[in-house]
């Protein structure tokens, strides 16, 4: 049966009073808002609420820190770089491929925590100091748990080898010791220096044992007496035997001449060679692997873990990965005494030395304050082969689950948004829905940013989301008064609605103010003009002008006369259509033959007697009738003169 959780921690919002009102809140993809409503829970409204504002609860608040931004960043392209390694990878290229993508993953922590750092010191407000030096002890913890993971289930270090891993671990998160000796080497005598048998200690305690014999030199020189002490115990350091990496020798080989120089190290300890300086016998012990001197040293050890590689060092260097959970209860047992319950970092580490994976996994999420690194991690051991047997209830793998809410979490930032497609992107079951729903509510709030989201859609042949997001657009620029990118717009949403209100407001504009805007778009309009009705009469009205700018009369005449006959024009603009004809009628030679005479007389009739089609305004009713009689005898007269004009020269052909 399932674990279950506990709890989720209750957060207080200050200035809000759930007991006397009630609530409102609403969910947003990566936060939400909550505020008090003017409703009493006794049921009697109030005029004004008791607390007039609204909270913005995050989810993810650590992709607003400008110094983590690196860590997104940089982590994004060894993400994607993993998922393009090469499946038919096998054995030792791709366990090596593998440990050096969570190297890289380890080098990206570590700079973020020097950067932080830098940034911490340089703080002047305390607060803001605290904030940094808080941060940092997260990273230092992720890296810390990031790379004992790497040893157990990545590099699957065996016997021998696992302790010297283990060591470089310690060694790595255990770093003061550096400033230390650095401070005690550059006093005038080393060996009268108030640290110097703490740091010898620490050394001991580490391993570092070629640099504590070279520290009981520098004593041995300076006092006689110990001399012969000193050189003995630096022997013992010297011939202790460690399996090296280059080493050929078993392990058996190994556990034989470990457990000689063991004898060897008791031996002196029992026959007193020691006894004269407490500081050596301290010492001597150590090197045993006695564990009440070990435990005399908690300060300088500081954690059991640290403990924890002491003691297998100098008692059990050759243990086995599947023997490590015992050492690690008994060494963690053993620090804490019953002193102090378990520390969250204590129970990650101890679910990795069990090599619990999905343990480690949960406890992370529940201890971590963002999904950074559970999901980079989980994506990691993913891809060792280790967690393919582990699926959730709800439809979805371990791996995916933590990359979708990792992801979300990105979504919610005004940038960081791009690298969350990537993650979606390589989601393979709810990905892509997932990322459909998060791109619909990135606010465009320029057009350079809108670009840029419907170019991740049209690679993703996301039709919904380009149309949707073109809409968008082509409404901004019409209340911007932007014609030209509102038709543009509509085009590429293929809306053709949209396109036939933005063509008449096209076409409006041109009756107020008797030219185009955005001639270069509506003359390259093309196959696009085909979208709507009215737009394909806006791109051939606009034809029309080119046609009588380039004096084609007879072609232009012609055009005008299929618009009004086609019924592709709008009848509201059926007059200034006539209007335009004004000019080709009272032209020298005839333009308009008798039978294109008639359909404009048949028109002009149809416009002042006939009523509105499609229930549009009459024009002429909405100008002033003076002005309209003045025009419609005009073009009678025009159309008649002409029509007598086309009949005498259509019968002279006839007769010549």
């Amino acid at each position: 049966m399932e674990e279950l959780d506990g709890e989720p921690v209750v957060t207080s919002i200050p200035g809000v009073n759930s007991k006397k009102k009630q609530m409102c809140f609403d969910w947003g993809p990566g936060e939400m808002l909550v505020c008090e409503t003017s409703f009493s829970k006794q049921g009697k409204s109030e005029t004004v609420p008791g607390c007039p504002f609204i909270f913005i609860i995050r989810k993810d608040i650590d992709v607003y820190s400008q110094i983590l931004r690196k860590l997104f960043n940089e982590s994004h392209g060894i993400f994607v770089g993993l998922q393009r390694m090469e499946e038919d990878l096998t054995g030792k290229s791709r366990k090596a491929q593998l440990v050096r993508v969570s190297k890289n993953y380890r080098s990206v922590i570590r700079a973020c925590m020097e950067e932080m750092h830098q940034v911490a010191i340089a703080a002047k407000d305390p607060a803001s100091g605290h904030q940094f030096s808080s941060q940092i002890s997260i990273l230092s913890a992720m890296e810390l748990i990031w790379n004992l993971c790497e040893i157990l289930f990545i590099e699957v270090a065996p016997a021998g080898p696992l302790l010297l891993h283990l060591l470089d671990w310690v060694r790595l998160h255990v770093c003061e010791v550096d400033s230390l000796l650095a401070d005690v080497l550059g006093s005038e005598s080393p060996s009268r220096h108030e640290s110097f048998w703490k740091l010898v200690t620490i050394l001991v305690l580490q391993g570092r044992l070629d640099e504590a014999r070279q520290m009981l030199s520098k004593e041995a020189d300076a006092s006689p007496t110990s001399a012969g002490m000193c050189r003995t115990l630096g022997d013992l350091m010297r011939t202790m035997p460690i399996l090296s990496p280059g080493n050929t020798q078993t392990l058996t080989e190994l556990e034989l001449k470990w457990q000689h120089w063991h004898e060897e190290c008791e031996r002196h300890l029992q026959d007193g060679t020691f006894a004269p300086s407490p500081h050596l016998e301290s010492l001597c012990k150590i090197m045993l692997g006695d564990e009440a001197a070990l435990l005399e040293q908690k300060e300088l050890l500081s954690n059991w873990y640290h403990f924890l590689v002491t003691r297998l060092l100098y008692s059990h260097p050759t243990v086995k990965p599947i023997d490590l959970h015992f050492y690690a209860q008994s060494s963690l047992d053993l620090f804490l005494g019953g002193e102090s319950s378990p520390e969250p970092l204590d129970n990650i580490l101890m679910a990795a030395f069990e090599f619990d994976i999905h343990q480690v996994i949960k406890e992370c999420s529940i201890a971590l304050s963002n999904w950074w690194f559970v999901a980079h991690l989980t994506d990691l051991l993913d891809h060792c082969k280790l967690l393919q047997s582990h699926n959730l209830y709800f439809g979805s793998n371990m791996r995916e689950f933590l990359l979708l809410e990792y992801a979300s979490g990105l979504f919610a930032h005004h940038s960081l948004w791009q690298l969350g497609v990537d993650y979606f992107d390589h989601c393979p079951e709810l990905g892509r829905v997932s990322l459909e729903m998060h791109i619909e509510r990135i606010p465009l709030s320029t057009e350079q940013k809108a670009l840029k989201v419907l170019r991740i859609c049209e690679q993703r042949q996301m039709t919904e989301q380009v149309r949707s997001i073109c809409k968008i657009l082509a409404m901004k620029a019409v209340r911007n008064n932007r014609l030209g990118s509102a038709l543009s717009w509509s085009i590429r949403a293929k809306d053709a609605a949209f396109a036939t209100l933005v063509s008449d407001r096209f076409l409006r504009d041109y009756c107020e103010r008797g030219c185009f805007s955005d001639l270069d778009l509506i003359d390259n309009l093309g196959p696009a003009m085909m979208l709507s009705d009215r737009l394909t009469f806006l791109g051939k009205y606009r034809e029309f002008h080119r046609l009588y700018g380039d004096k084609r009369f007879v072609d232009a005449a012609s055009l005008l006369l299929s618009l009004m006959t086609s019924q592709i024009a709008p009848r509201s603009f059926w007059m200034t259509l006539l209007t335009d004809a004004l000019p080709l009628l009272e032209q020298k030679q005839v333009i308009f033959s008798a039978d294109q005479t008639y359909e404009l007389l048949r028109c002009l009739e149809d416009l002042t007697s006939g009523r509105p089609a499609h229930g549009e305004p009459d024009p002429l009713q909405l100008q002033d009738d003076d002005i309209e009689t003045t025009k419609v005898e005009m073009l009678r007269l025009s159309l008649a003169r002409n029509l007598a004009r086309a009949i005498v020269k259509e019968g002279s052909l006839e007769g010549s």
